[in-house]
């Protein structure tokens, strides 16, 4: 863990050098799908309910706009993952020089730490999905059934879409996942499937609970448990990651990875993207 130096002035909260945080590689490296860059380094998002936007400076300090003391230390504080170091993570994985080189690539990557609900169907709507459209049908999910929060609208709970038909969300123009999303919300509203234990089991545990739901396999599983569940060892895995891991490492995760499993995929993709890596 690490000692965060912040304070609040005039309703704005203020970060002052922290490292390890670039907005940009956080909020558009599709582990959330509610970001949007509004300005130079500055992001408007909306998460647990709450609208958000945040800047980092020039002199690396990082400014959440509107935000009490409460609502960081007790919302923000957890979502962004500031508690932890990833300065020591890094220098760990870094005894392998591929994962060096890659983490110096992604190292302002932070993994969040994201309501249960709103990234099991996110993920249920990422599959064969690029990230426009993903958050198009996110969005007309939270226009059409989200609480109005009076210039936003919250993510829909699992309740509300349960009590929906296949008819009801055909506004989202989903396709195939929409039986998918009503299937999870069903599961969930019911308490068929417990969303707020899975980060109590073992990843494999927590995995087959969710591949439980029609439509979600362990990629979506993982992805779930990595960005809501504190499961940092899960590691979703497409072609695309199969192959980088070929590639790079001849099919497996380094041992002094694996711990940090769910940290270092998403600076393997990172790292595979910003150099183009040959890896069809």
């Amino acid at each position: 863990m690490i000692k965060l130096n912040y304070k609040e002035l005039n309703n704005n909260i203020y970060i002052e050098n922290l490292s390890c945080f670039d907005l940009k590689q956080t909020l558009d490296c599709g582990q959330a799908f509610r970001w949007e860059e509004i300005g130079d380094n500055i992001w408007s998002g909306v998460a647990f309910g709450k609208l958000l936007k945040l800047e980092k400076t020039a002199d690396n300090i990082i400014i959440l706009y509107n935000t009490s003391l409460s609502d960081f230390e007790n919302i923000w504080f957890d979502y962004f993952d500031f508690q932890r170091n990833y300065d020591e993570i890094i220098t760990k994985i870094s005894q392998n020089p591929i994962l060096k080189s890659a983490s110096e690539y992604g190292k302002g990557i932070r993994v969040l730490n994201q309501e249960p609900w709103e990234t099991l169907c996110s993920f249920i709507i990422s599959q064969n999905n690029n990230i426009k459209r993903i958050k198009g049908i996110v969005n007309r999910l939270c226009e059409n059934f989200g609480e109005d929060k009076g210039g936003y609208f919250s993510f829909p709970t699992a309740e509300k879409i349960a009590s929906l038909s296949l008819e009801d969300l055909a506004v989202l123009r989903s396709g195939f996942r929409a039986k998918y999303i009503l299937d999870a919300a069903k599961k969930v509203a019911s308490g068929e499937i417990d969303l707020g234990n899975l980060k109590n089991m073992t990843v494999d545990e927590a995995r087959n609970e969710l591949m439980k739901i029609k439509g979600v396999g362990p990629k979506v599983a993982d992805c779930a448990l990595l960005f809501s569940h504190r499961h940092i060892e899960a590691f979703p895995k497409d072609v695309w990651i199969k192959r980088a891991l070929e590639v790079l490492f001849g099919g497996e995760l380094p041992e002094e990875a694996c711990e940090y499993a769910g940290i270092v995929q998403q600076y393997i993709f990172f790292y595979a993207r910003e150099t183009k890596l040959k890896i069809d």
